[in-house]
């Protein structure tokens, strides 16, 4: 049973609600009407203050009593006419003022779907869950210092079926978007935040996924995007010998494996046991390395492993532009992308990745901007407790300028 709201709670319920407002201000700044930035803002205190599943009627009802305020939260996530991109650029901003991020890295979001009306809806192995399931795919950016994973940008997957025209236009998919392999999505958030960061970021990521990875490598160095990313064994270099005198394919490939076993020095050994026994002794082998694309002067990468000294098992097997980067730094760096499932979790559990009811392409990112807004907040902006549906939340609407009330919101227009 909930209990009374009393003068204090009322007091830091309508201080979170200010400061939610404050910043969605600032992140969606660029939305063209001061109704369609009450509703982001609205949205958001939904999300921080709704436990449970998030639907758009769920999230309405704790911001106000209005009963047409869930059609109006609905239009203005999936007809109101605004861009997510440049709210996701000034989230990616924000984020970096606050955070000062080390590197970038990859998550993949499998949302699963009853049915196929949800663009981009698809069949797909799901190595979480063992099995194929009925799912929506996106390809996740976070910005990333350390554990810390904020959510900044996305991309929707959409598999070659979806360029049938009925299913685009039902779920009004821009002919500019087609369907193309996942590391084509991973390129072009590389370039996306590359023009929206003050500091050039290097990626982190578990490449052994993805398909054509070498494709991936050779378009970041291309666009001069530095990278630490676990690269399969069977990934091509370039031999060293040939590397001075060879020319684009002509050069002999060989393995990253075989490269690095045949041509990696031992850096040093680390030793795991606290007496400094050999037990559990790792060796860190590196070597320098070429992509077989490209001019030669921007092939050389890196290669590096930990090996345990007993020589048993193969480790992950990394590959990086930044060559004069210690190894210490490297291997810390490297370390990034193990938290970015968890932040993927975070993201389904509390904010509610997964809930999202719409159907059509737009609605799909206005929603998934939110919820990576939502995230942002709650990891870095707040000191007080967010509203919470059980201390009134409806009373979080600001009084401050601009107005962010149940009474004083006017509902996006239909079709609008």
């Amino acid at each position: 049973m909930t209990g009374p709201v009393y003068e204090s709670d009322h007091t830091s319920v309508l201080a979170a609600g200010r400061k939610v407002t404050e910043f969605a201000d600032q992140v969606f700044t660029r939305l063209p009407r001061a109704d369609q930035r009450r509703w982001a803002a609205a949205y958001l205190l939904g999300l921080l203050a709704v436990s449970g599943r998030k639907s758009v009627r769920s999230l309405a009802a704790a911001v106000t009593d209005s009963p047409t305020a869930s059609q109006s939260m609905h239009r203005f996530v999936n007809s109101s006419p605004w861009e997510w991109q440049p709210a996701r650029a000034e989230l990616a901003r924000w984020t970096e003022q606050r955070l000062r991020p080390t590197a970038w890295t990859v998550g993949t979001a499998v949302v699963p779907k009853r049915g196929n009306q949800s663009c981009g809806v698809h069949r797909r192995f799901d190595p979480v869950a063992g099995r194929s399931v009925n799912c929506q795919v996106a390809t996740g950016l976070f910005l990333a210092a350390g554990r810390v994973q904020i959510p900044v940008d996305w991309r929707l997957h959409l598999p070659r079926e979806w360029s049938d025209e009925r299913l685009r236009r039902r779920a009004r998919i821009p002919e500019s978007v087609q369907p193309v392999p996942e590391w084509v999505h991973i390129l072009d958030l590389a370039d996306t935040l590359a023009s929206a960061l003050l500091t050039p970021l290097p990626l982190v990521a578990d490449l052994r996924a993805y398909e054509q990875p070498d494709r991936l490598l050779h378009g970041l160095r291309q666009r001069g995007h530095d990278f630490v990313v676990t690269v399969p064994d069977t990934l091509p270099v370039v031999l060293p010998l040939v590397n001075q005198g060879a020319r684009g394919s002509h050069a002999p490939l060989v393995s990253a494996r075989r490269f690095l076993d045949a041509h990696g020095e031992v850096l040093r050994t680390v030793m795991a046991s606290p007496h400094g026994g050999a037990a559990g002794a790792k060796r860190i082998v590196t070597a320098v390395a070429s992509l077989p694309r490209g001019p030669r002067a921007q092939r050389f990468c890196r290669l590096f492993a930990e090996y345990r000294a007993d020589g048993q098992g193969a480790p992950a097997l990394w590959m990086t532009t930044l060559v004069h980067r210690s190894m210490d730094e490297l291997i810390e760096l490297a370390g990034a992308h193990a938290w970015t499932p968890g932040a993927l979790r975070r993201m389904e559990g509390r904010f509610g990745l997964q809930d999202f009811e719409g159907r059509s392409f737009p609605g799909w990112h206005r929603n998934v901007t939110l919820v990576s807004a939502a995230c942002a907040y709650s990891r870095l902006a707040e000191s007080e407790p967010a509203p919470t549906a059980s201390a009134g939340p409806k009373a979080a609407w600001p009084h401050a300028s601009p107005p962010v009330r149940a009474g004083a919101l006017s509902a996006p227009k239909q079709g609008s």
